[in-house]
């Protein structure tokens, strides 16, 4: 639950939904706004076959079709094991990392081979397993509010034609990708004409963890304190008082990266460097434990490709997370204490891995990380004095004690958030909404330069010299027109 202070001023009730659809792992986020009450976001944190309920709440982007091609599991139903064994008697398709299909090319990385990617079943495209997906996220989202709330299905009738849609979607998804969002939303029901486009809002990851950071961490005391002591020597400290802030969000596909100078008196963002977003989530460190593994324990009875799953999925769900220090071995536990071949290192059903051998498997994700906040701050206008890791993968000790050892001597702060950080994309969502804290500046990834030339008469003409691309990447300055007056 996030607090909020400002009463909503609109005439009307409205739902306000948010879906972070994640390539691991999805969640909602909702609010009613009531007029002239002060706003309460929530998360939905009940779904169905749901092991843990919690403030955390997420389900795994999971999704099996029948030969059909019809929806038949979605979320924590798919993991359950009377669902598995039906999947393989009646050979359903299992999806996972589905979301990997629906990329901006300039996003392609050589890490990422077409195998990696499970194929989608016969008939169906990318868009439209999003849009299954997301309506049993809708589904979920209005049983939830009916179950919780007195009164609940009432309330859904009221507010059926005023649900305003907060989907949010990678910092480097651009035109193509946030057309696809939009059709998949009408495919998934969430609106039922082009005509109510109106009611979905596309956001940007990043913009959505600067609403969580700004309400949870920015704005307090604590903060406030924390960024007033800067590091910088004085001259280099921008002197109008503003602050550079990064927002790293690691996800389970994407890490995230935007920039902002940052005032607090008034609270206030401008964006300083072009967001940046790389192909290296916690899915990446998984499955180069895969490859571990299926090296590790090639020749040996252990060695099945259905063995090697099962302990990429442990790996996954706990050694990943509890790994903190490259000094001291971690193991993978994965069987029975009759499970043991010390060739393999195999004792007592655990696998036994050396320290270095895990840390390796995150420094890829670790180096795409400074290397893109590298490219950040060669172009901001002003120096970094913080960085905040959120998402999925900020729960990982390591990452966070491998990203602190080098921003450290940079003289940058590190900080995560002491709250359900795997929310932040989901409840920043419903936040942009209700507050409109926008960023008041922008800084876009590539504009187009035009020459024109204009007359001193009376009646102007204006002719078009010539146009093209500008790479933003280097540059910090703002799309530029050039005009030249000329006499006839």
């Amino acid at each position: 639950m996030l607090p909020l202070t400002t009463p909503y001023k609109g005439l009307t009730q409205k739902l306000v939904l948010a879906f972070d659809v994640g390539t691991t792992f999805s969640g909602v986020s909702y609010c009613i706004l009531h007029p002239g009450e002060v706003p309460v976001i929530q998360g939905v944190n009940r779904y169905p076959a749901q092991q843990q309920v919690g403030g955390d709440s997420k389900i795994p982007s999971i999704i099996y079709y029948d030969l059909q091609g019809d929806v038949r599991a979605v979320g924590a139903e798919a993991l359950q094991e009377r669902i598995i064994e039906q999947a393989e008697d009646e050979g359903w398709v299992k999806l996972e990392w589905w979301k990997l299909r629906i990329c901006a090319k300039h996003l392609a990385s050589s890490h990422i081979r077409e195998d990696d990617i499970p194929p989608l079943p016969r008939g169906k495209s990318a868009v439209q397993v999003l849009a299954d997906f997301m309506r049993y996220l809708f589904q979920c989202a209005r049983t939830y509010i009916q179950e919780t709330y007195a009164g609940g299905l009432n309330l859904l009738r009221s507010v059926e034609n005023s649900i305003e849609f907060v989907l949010t979607h990678p910092n480097g998804w651009e035109g193509p990708q946030q057309r696809e969002i939009r059709h998949a939303a009408e495919l998934a029901g969430l609106i039922s004409s082009n005509e109510e486009q109106s009611h979905v809002h596309l956001l940007t990851e990043g913009e959505a963890s600067l609403h969580f950071c700004v309400t949870n961490m920015i704005t307090s005391d604590a903060f406030s304190s924390l960024i007033a002591v800067s590091d910088f020597p004085v001259e280099e400290e921008d002197q109008s008082g503003s602050k550079g802030v990064v927002l790293i969000d690691a996800g389970g596909r994407t890490i995230d990266l935007s920039a902002y100078s940052m005032t607090l008196s008034p609270t206030s963002f401008e964006e300083i460097a072009p967001a940046e977003c790389c192909l290296q989530g916690s899915v990446f460190v998984t499955h180069r434990a895969h490859d571990l593994f299926k090296n590790k324990l090639s020749g040996s009875n252990y060695s099945s490709p259905e063995m090697i799953a099962q302990m990429t999925n442990i790996f996954d769900q706990t050694t990943m997370h509890r790994f903190c220090t490259p000094d001291k071995p971690c193991f993978v536990r994965f069987g029975t204490m009759r499970d043991r071949d010390l060739k393999y290192d195999i004792r007592s059903g655990q696998l036994k891995l050396a320290g270095q051998e895990v840390a390796d498997l995150f420094e890829p994700s670790v180096e795409a990380i400074i290397d893109a906040f590298e490219q950040q701050r060669r172009v901001a206008s002003i120096p970094i004095n913080c960085v905040f890791l959120i998402g999925t993968f900020a729960a990982s000790d390591w990452l966070f004690t491998r990203l602190q050892k080098y921003f450290q001597p940079l003289g940058i702060c590190l900080r995560r958030p002491d709250c359900h950080v795997n929310k932040a994309v989901a409840d920043g969502a419903v936040l942009s909404y209700i507050d409109r804290l926008s960023a008041s500046h922008r800084v876009a990834r590539t504009t187009y330069t035009i020459e024109i030339e204009i007359s001193t008469e009376y009646n102007t003409t204006i002719r078009i010299l010539s146009t093209g691309p500008e790479n933003r990447r280097n540059s910090s300055i703002a799309p530029v027109i050039r005009v030249f007056p000329t006499s006839l």
